[in-house]
């Protein structure tokens, strides 16, 4: 399996799926959780979205299969969800409405902040793309990194100010976009290939 590392995947895989969980725009979600609840289990949030998005990896294949969707439909439905969160980030507006929070660890941090329907649906369209070992080491980077800022929350949002937010969030918009449109091409392609050849 570790031959199948490719620094080149991983990276792209660990950008695609940090501009999806989109951590650095949710920064005014955690800070207001935290005064909310007063403290936030960066720990067992980042842990719990880690194990969420690589079961979803591994049994999310099985289930489709089970339904009978091929990876590929999967993917073209991933980017669709990917462009969906990508205009919110863009123009500023709320498509997904989620439920009211009742904790501020598992729910609603690690679910649905962190590993929600776009993150779990993108994890698994990057199978149709990319080797199961650079898709994990992009989902421990990325929880990684998602720990650290869940813990530095409030310093980074001093720091940055909610202008430079909204900025970094519209640029993740557009490149999230660019990566939903070049999903949806490369798995049309190939669904496109395989009803010629049948």
């Amino acid at each position: 399996m570790f031959e199948l590392f490719s620094w080149k995947q991983t990276l792209t895989a660990t950008m695609v799926l940090f501009a999806v969980i989109d951590i650095l725009g949710s920064i005014p979600i955690i800070v207001s959780l935290k005064q909310k609840f007063g403290h936030i289990e960066s720990e067992k949030a980042s842990i719990v979205a880690a194990i969420l998005m690589m079961a979803f990896l591994f049994v999310g294949d099985k289930i489709l299969k089970l339904i009978g969707v091929d990876v590929n439909s999967f993917a073209i439905a991933g980017a669709f969800v990917i462009f969906i969160i990508a205009l919110e980030m863009i123009l500023g507006i709320e498509i997904h409405k989620s439920g009211e929070s009742t904790s501020a660890s598992i729910v609603p941090i690690a679910f649905p902040l962190i590993a929600g329907a776009g993150t779990l649906t993108t994890t698994l369209s990057l199978r149709a793309e990319y080797h199961d070992i650079n898709i994990i080491c992009a989902i421990l980077l990325n929880s990684f990194f998602v720990y650290l800022v869940l813990k530095s929350a409030t310093w980074i949002e001093k720091k940055m100010g909610k202008a430079s937010l909204q900025v970094l969030q519209k640029v993740f918009g557009i490149v999230l976009l660019a990566i939903a449109i070049k999903l949806f091409t490369a798995n049309f392609a190939q669904l496109f290939s395989q009803y010629i050849h049948f």
